[in-house]
């Protein structure tokens, strides 16, 4: 689940090996390595710890407990499922609202790091962030940054007792060059992050002035206009017997630490509106407007793309860095599909609106639908160029690193990251102009295209 949790995998339990599996004690007791991820889960007695292993480091996690035969729940109500494969010496891990799942393997016991105690200070947090990076970080060739020259520049800075401030200060100067808008420094509520040049990274305050913007200008005549899921969803009927489906993220559905089912429920009663009202009339094309979009879930927004087809097919591949020494080396692409989903369903022309402050499960919904069956037109501006799930990464001293460690690949080994995904046409996205001559290009031609698709 990305949501900012990018899945960190939960965990809490006693050190050392569990014992082979009984008639009584579950398959998965024992301990576990994830394939790529820099991650150990160990289980025994009911409880399921993480642990976040470097070459240099290991630091423990977040901890869940047994709440049913393959599940286990973290404090934040997020379940995560545990099963073996095989022999019983191979398994995997897979959090509730995922798209992909994590391989394991056994291992004898808990690496020597996770047995000691770990130094806190600030050299070593240095030490623990950039090895982080470099194990785990895939594109540092495509950015054009030597990490080795960086930490040759930077490790003369710190010291054991190098304040706070400065620490922090010194990590984002390492980052910056990236221009990642899923890599960030945190430290308590203070976070530095960069995205794209030239493009703006979304928050309440975008979104609330686009959507004031939007209402007053292309919804203006429409109508059956409506909220739903916290206002993060917009549905209007426009004049022209199109529908116009706006959605500022995939997350933040329901209430604060509602479970994924909760989340699905309301993106679902937003759809059954949209592509089901009036008795099953359905709109003759479909503008979906992502332009402000911060991500979320990569499952809601498959699941949206589930919606709009008949016909199952490939999404994308995912695939993850899983050698801490080649940067070259990925763990086997896992395919996510599209599969028609429940309730009513759309498979008319689409055009979907896209701009720089499109991020995330944003991107990867729009890239489900490059092989969508059907007529789908992409309109406006490439998008941020961000796909993976967040890895967060703890530091010694008590600050966050956040950084992917996965490429969403095409069925040709194509992938968007850093460049975004670009439009078929190509207009300005709520630029200064485009708001002062209360102009919105993209939107128009959209609606344009969807209405010369519809009379052939």
């Amino acid at each position: 689940m990305r949501i900012v949790t990018a899945t960190a995998v939960a965990l809490a339990l006693t050190l050392g090996a569990a014992p082979a599996a009984t008639a009584r004690q579950p398959a998965t007791d024992g301990i576990w390595r994830t394939d790529g991820y820099g991650t150990v889960l160990s289980i025994r007695n009911g409880t399921l710890q993480e642990y976040q292993t470097t070459a240099v480091s290991c630091l423990a996690g977040a901890s869940a407990r047994r709440t049913g035969p393959d599940a286990y729940t973290r404090s934040d109500g997020t379940v995560l499922t545990v099963r073996t494969r095989g022999e019983r010496d191979s398994g995997s891990v897979r959090a509730d609202g995922d798209v992909g799942e994590r391989n394991l393997r056994r291992i004898a016991e808990l690496p020597a790091a996770c047995r000691g105690q770990a130094p806190r200070d600030s050299a070593a947090a240095f030490d623990v962030f950039w090895q982080s990076f470099e194990e785990n970080y895939p594109f540092f060739a495509a950015k054009g940054v030597d990490w080795h020259a960086v930490r040759d520049r930077y490790r003369p800075r710190v010291h054991a007792d190098t304040p706070p401030d400065e620490l922090f200060a010194v990590f984002s100067e390492m980052v910056e060059p990236l221009h990642d808008a899923h890599v960030a420094v945190q430290d308590g509520d203070r976070i530095f992050a960069r995205g794209r040049p030239g493009t703006v990274q979304p928050d309440g305050g975008l979104d609330a002035r686009v959507k004031e913007f939007v209402v007053g200008r292309d919804l203006k005549d429409a109508r059956n206009l409506r909220d739903f899921a916290n206002g993060r969803i917009t549905y209007a009927d426009l004049p022209g017997g199109q529908g116009y489906l706006r959605i500022s993220g995939f997350t933040g559905y329901a209430a604060p630490g509602a479970p994924y089912s909760a989340q699905l429920a309301e993106l679902d009663r937003a759809l059954d509106t949209a592509l089901g009202r009036d008795g099953g009339r359905q709109p003759k094309g479909l503008v979906i407007d992502l332009r402000i979009n911060g991500g979320g879930s990569d499952a809601l927004a498959l699941h949206l793309a589930g919606r709009l087809t008949d016909s199952p097919y490939l999404a994308y591949s995912k695939r993850a860095r899983n050698d801490p020494a080649d940067a070259t080396r990925h763990t086997r692409p896992q395919p996510v599909y599209v599969t028609p989903a429940r309730g009513p369903r759309y498979t008319g022309p689409v055009a979907v609106l896209t701009g720089g402050s499109t991020v995330s499960a944003g991107e990867t919904f729009t890239q489900a639908l490059m092989d969508r069956p059907g007529r789908t037109v992409r309109i406006g501006q490439p998008t941020q160029g961000v796909f993976s799930d967040f890895m967060v990464r703890a530091l010694p001293n008590g600050m966050a690193a956040w950084m992917p460690n996965e490429e969403y690949l095409t069925r040709s080994g194509t992938t968007f990251d850093g460049t975004g995904v670009a439009p078929h046409l190509t207009e300005p996205v709520f630029t200064d102009e485009e708001f002062a001559a209360g102009r919105d290009s993209a939107f128009d031609r959209a609606v344009d295209v969807l209405r010369e698709r519809t009379a052939r």
